[in-house]
């Protein structure tokens, strides 16, 4: 069987933590900063957690990375 591959896409937008969970970078932080509260600006800082949901669809792309 040959390896399976990893997409480029995932592999550059997710990483994992040292648990096996899904780390990811806020959204909605793009662009349209003016519109947006400060709160959620402030909020929306860093990476986060994804949910176990999310994660399950995110580690079914990366295949070696568990």
């Amino acid at each position: 069987m040959p390896k399976m591959k990893t997409k480029a896409a995932a592999k550059k937008r997710f990483s994992f933590t040292a648990s096996g969970k899904v780390k990811s970078g806020q959204a909605g932080k793009r662009h349209g900063m003016i519109k947006r509260t400060t709160k959620f600006i402030r909020d929306a800082r860093g990476t986060t957690v994804l949910s176990e949901a999310d994660a399950k669809i995110v580690k079914k792309y990366m295949p070696y990375n568990r």
